[in-house]
């Protein structure tokens, strides 16, 4: 699959009906987004059953906001909803792979639990 091309409009409707969805929030002025640009691509195509999106910080400047972007390119992933990782900077290529690996093993139960168990915490 192809990367999407992803704005505010059908953001929530992606990460709903996706198992897994991978963010890079990008600018077109941005040196180190245009040298991952290509290896995002890349990782895209070995995992067809992941949701490879970017987002142009330029053009979607409320959903940089929403996730408090103060660097690009940054990487968020989300499984099940939730989401479960963000990382500034350009990823290596074997290391945006290992990502999508964990992501396709992570036990929600247990994210959730640990989610509950913070929650809980927080909550005393």
């Amino acid at each position: 699959m192809a990367t999407l091309e992803l704005s505010e409009p059908v953001f929530a409707e992606t990460i709903d009906n996706n198992e897994i969805v991978i963010l890079d929030f990008w600018a077109e002025w941005c040196g180190p987004c245009k040298a991952y640009g290509p290896v995002y691509e890349r990782v895209s195509e070995e995992f067809p059953n992941v949701v490879f999106a970017k987002i142009n910080t330029e053009e979607q400047p409320e959903l940089g906001r929403m996730f408090n972007i103060r660097s690009i390119p940054t990487t968020i992933a989300f499984k099940q909803q939730i989401g479960v990782f963000m990382q500034p900077g350009a990823l290596p290529e074997d290391a945006l792979r290992d990502l999508v690996k964990m992501l396709e093993t992570l036990d929600m139960d247990e994210v959730r639990e640990e989610m509950k168990k913070i929650n809980d915490a927080e909550s005393e």
